[in-house]
């Protein structure tokens, strides 16, 4: 009886471990893509075309010094930034109202909107590549940063209800409609008392809404030409011939990935909040 209770800390301690190992060896499978773009950035030509792989080098900013250089690559960050922080900034206004309706109020065929607005998500990014080329093009709208807007609003859109409408479900109803009892408004009920409650699921959406608009490559290779381009799109150009940059290209990839991470550690209390919210009731 007293080996068996031995064994079992024992088993739970080489558990622990085991588990930690899985775990680490998860966060070097995903991290080491990033590392190795970072590091390549940091290589001059030669170490990074060099085989077997050069592991100890000495760091050069060269490659940055030669994308940023490009006039295009820094303007296509400014329309990045531009068309992301836009795009999220009014799918959030959009969908964040649109959900508190759903949530809140019932109206005949409120479920079949609430599903064809999340059943925008459904279709292929390539198959609506042509219709909106088309449309853009009848309507002067190429090489336009708030065409490619309006456009990430039709999938950010529904991210953002989808998430929210969650959270707000979530908010008991009886503080808003204290709210009105008090004198309030639905609309000041809604962003006084509700959407401070629901502001992890908000900042969930944010980030998602931001890195599928900042990180969208199929319609701003067709929709934009220079003026518009955004930094995925710059990260191509440099492919052209025989002639790979791959410096060059590393260091334009992490300028584009960096964004994304500083914005998602400014707002991690909220995103930590926001994913295990609901978790336990």
């Amino acid at each position: 009886m007293s080996q068996g209770v031995r064994s079992t800390p024992r088993r739970k301690h080489l558990w622990h471990w085991l588990v930690g190992l899985l775990l680490l060896g998860i966060i070097v499978l995903t991290l080491f893509p990033f590392l190795w773009m970072v590091a390549a950035s940091l290589k001059s030509r030669a170490d990074v075309l060099a085989f077997p792989p050069v592991w100890v080098f000495s760091p050069t900013l060269d490659n940055y010094q030669k994308a940023l250089s490009r006039v295009d690559v820094i303007r296509s960050l400014v329309n990045s930034i531009f068309i992301a922080t836009t795009s999220t900034g009014l799918a959030l206004l959009i969908g964040t109202s649109a959900a508190y309706a759903l949530a809140r109020w019932d109206w005949r065929g409120k479920r079949d909107l609430w599903f064809w607005i999340i059943s925008n998500r459904f279709m292929s990014p390539i198959v609506l590549a042509l219709p909106f080329f088309l449309m853009a093009r009848a309507l002067g709208a190429l090489d336009n940063p708030w065409t490619l807007v309006a456009i990430y609003l039709t999938f950010n859109i529904p991210i953002v209800v989808w998430i929210v409408m969650d959270q707000i479900r979530n908010v008991p109803r009886d503080l808003d409609e204290a709210a009105i009892v008090d004198g309030a408004t639905p609309f000041q009920a809604f962003f006084r008392v509700v959407l401070p409650l629901a502001l992890p699921g908000v900042v969930v959406s944010a980030i998602l809404c931001f890195i599928f608009s900042w990180n969208e490559l199929l319609y701003a290779l067709v929709l934009t030409r220079s003026a518009s381009r955004t930094a995925p799109v710059a990260a191509t150009s440099f492919m052209s011939g025989y002639d790979l940059p791959w410096g060059e290209i590393m260091a334009t990839g992490t300028m584009i990935v960096l964004p994304v991470i500083v914005f998602a550690m400014l707002v991690s209390r909220h995103l930590v909040r926001g994913l295990t919210l609901g978790a336990v009731k």
